[in-house]
């Protein structure tokens, strides 16, 4: 997984994460202590953020990146280039933070996975960009469904 230069800028990227991690501040997360905050590039340019919501009952909580997802979707965006993920303990600073399989399913229901970029922090600092589909091989999208989804 090599650094990407595609149709994402190193600037917009900057600017992403930069969002991730004011996003991450607003999480809520008095269970876990695990804040994550995420900023999902649309294609006209549109930037939609997110926080992790957790819930005393555990599984209704939400992730940041789905967070942002729902609420482009729920504002009639279909299409996405770039998400930035920041997370980490709470009070410390973030790191390295892949989106769980439950988001990246979510992201294969409405990006291209050769297209879309995912970028996080690096261990020891910088960004690393990443195609879904090196975080989701083979993932399943509407296209496998037998009605032909989309």
């Amino acid at each position: 997984m090599g650094e990407m230069t595609g149709q994402v800028t190193e600037e917009m990227r900057e600017r992403l994460m930069a969002e991730a991690e004011r996003m991450r501040s607003r999480s809520y997360a008095p269970y876990s202590e695990f804040c994550v905050g995420a900023a999902l590039l649309a294609a006209d340019g549109t930037v939609f953020t997110g926080c992790n919501v957790e819930n005393a009952a555990y599984s209704p909580a939400n992730c940041a990146e789905r967070t942002a997802f729902f609420k482009a979707v729920s504002e009639g965006v279909r299409q996405f280039s770039a998400i930035a993920i920041a997370g980490g303990a709470k009070g410390k600073p973030g790191g390295f933070c892949p989106p769980c399989g439950v988001c990246r399913q979510v992201m294969m229901e409405f990006c291209d996975p050769e297209r879309f970029e995912i970028i996080l922090k690096k261990k020891r600092g910088g960004l690393k960009g990443m195609r879904l589909s090196e975080l989701l091989p083979f993932g399943f999208g509407p296209e496998h469904l037998d009605s032909g989804g989309k």
